[in-house]
């Protein structure tokens, strides 16, 4: 990704204002260190809504609302999963855009098959075009804390190409 978190921050800041876009995040192994970088940024309350700390697979289906059925069939750490975080924040904070991060940051595993530095990072989008989203998968290498600032670096790349792409599909 080349950039830091905190011009990623900025960046995303900038394209959120000029849309006049709202933000909000559902983390799980960044611990909320998502939002932390997103409001760093002065300013941020222009675009930045809240967020939601969902933890543990509990938290994901009775404070987010992610299906049980999901969670039992996908689990935890899954493509499936990020999406549906997603969409739930969207929904949940009324907002234009959510993200999600959820993924085994270590440094063992305590998610079964999930190895340490599965990371999945999920964007959903509203609009006059209707609900676009992306989600990604990595896999960081490193310690707890450098697999969690890969993951929040990971989130915010993915919501500028998200917001970009969008932009450009709308002027095209």
């Amino acid at each position: 990704m080349g950039t830091s978190v905190e011009e990623l921050a900025k960046r995303l800041g900038g394209e959120l204002r000029r849309r006049g876009a709202t933000l909000a995040v559902a983390e799980s192994c960044t611990g909320g260190a998502l939002g932390a970088a997103i409001t760093s940024v002065a300013g941020a309350s222009d675009y930045f809504v809240g967020g939601m700390l969902a933890y543990t697979a509990r938290a994901k289906w009775e404070l987010l609302g992610v299906p049980a059925e999901m969670l039992a069939e996908h689990g935890a750490v899954s493509r499936e999963l990020a999406v549906a975080m997603a969409r739930r924040m969207r929904l949940l904070a009324r907002t234009d855009v959510a993200v999600s991060v959820t993924g085994n940051a270590g440094p063992t595993s305590d998610t079964g098959s999930r190895e340490v530095g599965l990371v999945y990072v999920g964007v959903c989008s509203g609009g006059a075009r209707g609900e676009a989203v992306q989600v990604a998968e990595h896999r960081f290498r490193g310690s707890r804390a450098e697999v969690q600032e890969q993951a929040v670096a990971a989130a915010l790349h993915l919501l500028v190409a998200h917001l970009t792409e969008r932009a450009e599909a709308t002027t095209s």
